[in-house]
């Protein structure tokens, strides 16, 4: 397994495009590689599907062929494909394809790095954010991958961040533990005196000389303007080494960056609009959208699911959702409804 992570890492470094790249080192991938061994994919298997995060490791030129292989291959063992968290590439490639069902997901937000220092530079309101984290004392650095793998106050603040969460934690292309894994990924720490109150990483999207980032993490300590004084940081650090692309990934359920090209059914289509609009108990859609829009990116590119049917079925649904709970969605489900539950009821009593 170790051979194969190594071989996915090295194409990954040499032929990565999507912004979630690099999350196929993340654990719980099988590996595909194609018969010359310059294209890999990685996946998840459930309801006899394999979710794909992303898309094929290769060359452009080359996608095509790999696509046709690795279906082939998939389709020979009676499993279905689909492709989430799809990129203009690969939707440029199969859509208008009777074979394939495409479903926008939301979008991203882009910049280049040296122009989102500007737009925090230069509004009023970012401004104000930074000025008040630096006037608490807030520093933020980068470390080093042997420095931060080891400290024991990352750990900390990271487990204290996602109590906070409304899901128990996902995985998948979502993977919430990535202190262990820091090879290619850079980590900016936001400390006041030697107390750390936060973290951002970032990972490689090497094709496209860029960095996706992660995770903002902060702690109950963190003053406001942690967040943005972080990122400012980042970008500056990926500007004055000219890097050419930053994004902050996908925006679930976003309007922006909307595409016309995907084929749903108003079934799904309800189902998604309906989620945008309640799913909030659970995850804050438009709150995120907010906060990354704020940032005024230059544009959203649209993010996708692609699945080999004409219409998504409730099976490639239920393997998307096994994916990232590690094949128990309802068991999730249920445990958030728990979390949202005991919030809501320690909200009342402080309303009280």
């Amino acid at each position: 397994m170790e051979r194969e992570r190594e071989k996915i890492r090295n194409l990954i470094l040499r032929f990565g495009w999507n912004s979630t790249c690099y999350q196929l080192m993340n654990p719980g991938f099988r590996y595909w590689f194609s018969k010359d061994g310059l294209a890999a994919v990685g996946y998840v298997q459930y309801a006899k599907t394999r979710i794909v995060g992303g898309g094929p490791v290769c060359a452009f030129e080359h996608l095509p062929k790999v696509v046709a292989e690795f279906e082939a291959e998939t389709s020979a063992r009676g499993l279905h494909v689909c492709y989430f968290a799809s990129e203009a590439r690969l939707e440029s490639l199969l859509v208008g394809h009777s074979g394939y069902a495409v479903l926008q997901l939301g979008a991203q937000p882009v910049w280049k790095p040296s122009e989102l220092v500007h737009i925090i530079e230069a509004k009023q309101s970012l401004r104000s954010q930074l000025h008040r984290a630096e006037n608490k004392g807030l520093v933020v650095r980068e470390w080093g991958v042997r420095e931060a793998s080891k400290s024991s106050t990352l750990h900390a603040v990271l487990t204290q961040w996602l109590a906070t969460r409304g899901l128990p934690s996902l995985h998948f292309l979502v993977e919430p533990e990535t202190l262990a894994q820091l090879e290619d990924r850079r980590m900016f720490v936001a400390t006041i005196g030697s107390d750390v109150v936060g973290f951002l990483n970032a990972s490689p999207i090497p094709e496209r000389h860029g960095w996706l980032i992660e995770q903002f993490v902060r702690g109950s300590a963190a003053p406001n303007g942690t967040v943005e004084l972080m990122l400012c940081h980042a970008a500056k650090t990926f500007a004055e080494e000219g890097y050419d692309y930053l994004t902050l990934g996908l925006s679930p359920l976003t309007m922006a960056g909307k595409s016309s090209s995907q084929r749903t059914s108003p079934i799904l289509q309800f189902l998604l609009g309906w989620a945008r609009g309640h799913g909030k108990r659970f995850y804050n859609f438009a709150g995120l959208e907010f906060f990354k829009a704020k940032f005024e990116p230059e544009t959203w590119e649209p993010i996708y699911a692609i699945s080999n049917e004409k219409q998504f079925s409730l099976r490639a649904l239920y393997a998307i959702a096994c994916a990232f709970t590690n094949g128990r969605p309802v068991r999730t489900v249920l445990a958030g409804i728990g979390i949202a539950i005991r919030h809501e009821q320690r909200w009342l009593f402080r309303t009280r």
